[in-house]
């Protein structure tokens, strides 16, 4: 799909700390683009939400973790022109910090959730690498 007009989506970086070691949440994507790659978790900002609405909603939807808008904190915007292959497509990037022992589960468009070192990512979607070198 080729979206001709620019569309606003929204990433979430989530943190835990563990033994002293910050843990990031990835997604596996279940749909194209980068289908199977990891991912933050966000999606597309619906007509009738906030963009905050939209990063709470979308990491609910995606990996069960409910937070607050009070909770997350901006990070910054990302709108390279190629930065997403469907088209011009600008993220608002927020993150939160959540307790260790936090559950989460992989839904929506999520085939796998998982907590990854900082210091040792795999290859992410998009721009996302960058997104977390912005925290």
């Amino acid at each position: 799909m080729r979206i001709t007009k620019t569309e606003v989506t929204t990433d979430v970086v989530i943190i835990k700390i563990e033994n002293g070691n910050k843990h990031i949440l990835l997604i596996q994507r279940k749909n194209d683009p980068h289908k199977g790659k990891w991912a933050l978790p966000g999606g597309f900002v619906e007509t009738d939400e906030t963009i905050i609405t939209a990063a709470v909603r979308e990491l609910k939807e995606e990996t069960g973790i409910k937070v607050s808008e009070a909770e997350l904190r901006f990070i910054g915007y990302f709108d390279n022109p190629n930065r997403d292959p469907r088209g011009r497509i600008i993220s608002f990037a927020f993150a939160a910090e959540v307790p260790a022992k936090t559950k989460y589960k992989a839904a929506d468009d999520a085939n796998k959730a998982q907590w990854f070192l900082l210091n040792d990512l795999p290859d992410l979607a998009f721009d996302h690498q960058r997104i977390i070198e912005s925290i």
